[in-house]
């Protein structure tokens, strides 16, 4: 199984503050771990929402709002993508990584095709296959 283990933002993040190096040298031990386990998949650190932007649908009409967005315990400071076995997998690596106190991490599952039941036809998963593919093709050169 797929999850996405998403790190909030706070007021650190949000105002642009950088981990000390320490931090990130611990942090890079921890990835290194989670990639020779062949666990990890993605992983990136965002920018602060004052460099980001929003776009709320409404029918026909798209509204830009841009950042920084207030909400701070809404925001995400970076995330990793992890294969995994299982929900208890993702959460024994978690509690190895190098954050301190305050911190919030939310694992959540991603959806596999089998997941969409009979919603999602068998015109659709070789569309989203296609899509794959090319991602990986692009990925390679």
């Amino acid at each position: 199984m797929r999850v996405m283990v998403i790190v909030k933002g706070d007021k650190n993040s949000e105002a642009g503050i950088l981990p000390k190096k320490e931090l990130f040298a611990e942090m890079g031990k921890f990835n290194e771990q989670l990639a020779k386990a062949g666990v990890m998949l993605a992983g990136e650190g965002l920018q602060p929402s004052s460099k980001g932007k929003r776009v709320k649908f409404s029918g026909t009409t798209r509204t830009v709002i841009d950042g920084p967005f207030t909400e701070s315990k809404e925001l995400i400071a970076g995330f990793w993508l992890w294969q995994v076995r299982s929900m208890e997998e993702a959460v024994e690596w978690l509690k190895r990584a190098p954050f301190d106190g305050g911190t919030e991490i939310e694992i959540r599952q991603v959806f596999e095709a089998e997941d969409f039941g009979a919603e999602f036809t068998p015109e659709l998963k070789e569309q989203e296959e296609r899509i794959r593919q090319q991602i990986e093709k692009q990925k390679a050169s």
